[in-house]
């Protein structure tokens, strides 16, 4: 794959997803988007890749947001498929993929780069960090799944808070409110990452893909999240991780997951 706006690194079983356009606060564009798309699947693919790290470049920006110079124009039909494009290519494709993805979000997480961190399935926020979004004060709402998660995160009063007064939060008041799971110092946040990869990576990583896939199924409309939970833990039986966790555990040595 080529790309121009992401950079890809790998370390062990770690592969480290780098959104590349600093002069622009690494806002996303459509090119950014499908690029990431693209990314993420292959990753998925590569049973080399055991869990994902997903980052802005530079000391300023996670993501600060959508490219708003590309759709200022748009019609009213033109702004649904805009979305609905948003949804089905990255942020519903990230939070449905089975290879964990780990947000690093360092300083502002805005708009659409929110939304992209909140499709990740843990973040970790450096203490510089500010995230919101503003969506409303453009007169638009967040378009790429933002009211969803944020609500499902932080609650719906919480959630409304930050979307009606377009306003940004801290790291700490992100952590305090459910809306990351650690913050660190900025210079620690990669080292964070790495070190909350490092456990995944020694778990079954078809086990992990099905727990995924049973905690997502609690926020579909009509689908039975417990009936998901009893399908998926059967589904366990008929791997050979389940087979090697098991054995590792009557034989008291520590498994060796493929």
């Amino acid at each position: 794959m080529s790309e121009s706006n992401i950079i890809i690194e790998n370390t062990d079983s770690v592969r480290t997803i780098t959104i590349n356009r600093p002069k622009q606060l690494n806002a996303l564009n459509s090119q950014t988007i499908s690029e990431l798309s693209e990314a993420l699947k292959e990753a998925e693919k590569d049973t080399a890749v055991k869990v994902i790290i997903l980052t802005g470049s530079g000391e300023k920006a996670f993501v600060a947001g959508a490219d708003i110079k590309e759709f200022a124009s748009f019609s009213v039909e033109e702004g649904k498929k805009l979305s609905k494009e948003g949804h089905d290519k990255l942020f519903d494709l990230a939070q449905n993929l089975s290879t964990p993805i780990i947000a690093a979000i360092n300083g502002f997480a805005l708009g659409g780069g929110l939304e992209l961190a909140m499709s990740a399935h843990l973040r970790v926020a450096s203490e510089n960090a500010k995230m919101g979004l503003p969506e409303v004060s453009l007169g638009v709402i967040p378009g790429y799944g933002g009211t969803q998660r944020l609500a499902q995160l932080v609650g719906r009063g919480k959630a409304l808070e930050m979307i009606a007064t377009a306003g940004m939060i801290s790291a700490e008041d992100a952590q305090q409110w459910g809306l990351v799971n650690h913050v660190t110092s900025p210079d620690g946040l990669m080292e964070k990452c790495h070190e909350l990869a490092s456990k995944i990576v020694k778990n079954s990583s078809s086990a992990i893909s099905l727990a995924i896939k049973a905690v997502n199924a609690n926020y579909v409309d009509g689908v039975d999240g417990f009936a998901t939970e009893i399908e998926e833990f059967g589904n366990c039986f008929g791997t050979d991780d389940f087979k090697e966790g098991t054995s590792a555990f009557i034989e008291r040595r520590k498994p060796n997951f493929k």
